[in-house]
């Protein structure tokens, strides 16, 4: 049976607003038709890394956080720290970056909890029926949450091709123990003849993996725990994944992770396909959007949502002037798998629909 997808363009007209669409939209989308009374609600979003303009601006946030005291519940806004190096890996540097970026108890109506505790070490083992996790280790401030909403940036990403509801749940709730774990079959491999020794994914590597010896990378693979940051940053590619599989493993773990955060609990779902960037917010800069602002999506089904921002953004006519218009995409080629051809974000798609997680088959219900 085909999910529902609430979508509407960034158009406004009359005295609404932006903030205001998307209240009206989350609204028709039925997120009334949650019990919130009382009840603790992690709304789990991207700060956006120091030096990164392209997430969500916090306004956005503040209109779910409106809607959802409004209707009882007690919303919290939420990430969990990451692996690599950057602003956001231990709790106290994640608050000051969102802090700076505009998310904080003034701004949102509501506090910010870093889900994953101070050192990224604070979690809970989900037991779920995965193919591959059997244990999915979970922020515990978003485990002990009564309800979860979802609030996306929909975007490209060079590990599974684009970062969408199902990357934001399963990758971005995990702890680093989880990250680690959905990361560990993305170990990279090095190209020597692309290898020109600058030392860019060194100084990228988290966990001093990496060392350049004659001009050459060299990778410690008892300390790399598969992250990917080096080959995201690497200039000449000469980073790959080791693994001919290993991003379509990370899509189905993310997947399988994404499941785990929403077990045996209401759940929302919102995406907005807007500043669409090649790369992940996790960058510490964004380059040019790749395509036009498509929307706001909202849905009960995360699956049903990355699937229709999938379908929709690949409808759009990229930027020439852009990392995807200098690909030159012919006509029929999915945009992310272009712009990122190690990619495959449909294998998410596939694992999520197979744990029961959701189905990529959706009723598109545009909202004016």
């Amino acid at each position: 049976m085909a999910s529902k997808v609430y979508f509407t363009n960034m158009r406004v007209r009359g005295d609404e607003n932006l903030t205001e669409k998307l209240k009206r939209l989350v609204k028709k989308a039925g997120i009334e038709q949650i019990d919130f009374r009382d009840r603790f609600v992690a709304i789990k979003m991207h700060f956006g890394e120091k030096g990164n303009l392209a997430y969500l601006r916090p306004n956005y946030a503040k209109a779910i956080v409106d809607v959802v005291k409004k209707l009882g519940g007690k919303p919290f806004v939420t990430d969990c720290s990451t692996l690599y190096v950057g602003a956001r890996k231990n709790a106290l540097d994640h608050l000051e970056i969102a802090y700076e970026h505009g998310f904080n108890p003034f701004s949102l109506g509501c506090h910010v909890l870093i889900g994953d505790g101070l050192k990224g070490t604070d979690e809970v083992a989900v037991p779920i029926p995965g193919e591959y996790v059997k244990n999915a280790l979970i922020g515990r401030e978003i485990v002990d949450a009564d309800i979860v909403i979802s609030l996306t940036h929909f975007k490209g990403h060079d590990g599974t091709g684009f970062g969408g509801a199902l990357k934001n749940l399963g990758m971005g709730c995990g702890s680093s123990a989880g990250k680690a774990e959905m990361h560990e079959t993305e170990k990279p491999a090095v190209n020597g003849a692309a290898c020109v020794g600058c030392g860019v994914c060194a100084r990228n590597c988290a966990h001093d993996a990496i060392h350049v010896v004659e001009k050459k990378a060299n990778i410690d693979y008892a300390k790399c725990k598969g992250c990917g940051r080096c080959i995201g940053v690497c200039p000449t590619k000469a980073m790959r994944p080791g693994q001919e599989k290993g991003c379509e493993m990370l899509s189905r773990r993310v997947a399988e992770y994404a499941y785990a955060v929403v077990k045996d609990k209401p759940s929302f779902h919102i995406s907005l396909a807007i500043d669409i960037s090649p790369f992940c917010d996790c960058y510490g800069s964004n380059d040019a959007p790749i395509l036009p602002d498509v929307g706001m999506f909202a849905s009960f089904d995360p699956v049903a949502l990355d699937q229709a921002c999938a379908d929709l953004c690949n409808r759009e006519k990229p930027f020439a002037d852009s990392l995807l218009g200098e690909k030159h995409p012919v006509p029929g080629v999915d945009f992310f798998h272009a712009l990122h051809p190690d990619t495959n974000w449909e294998a998410g798609i596939e694992q999520a629909e197979k744990i029961g997680l959701g189905s990529k088959a959706y009723e598109l219900m545009e909202m004016a």
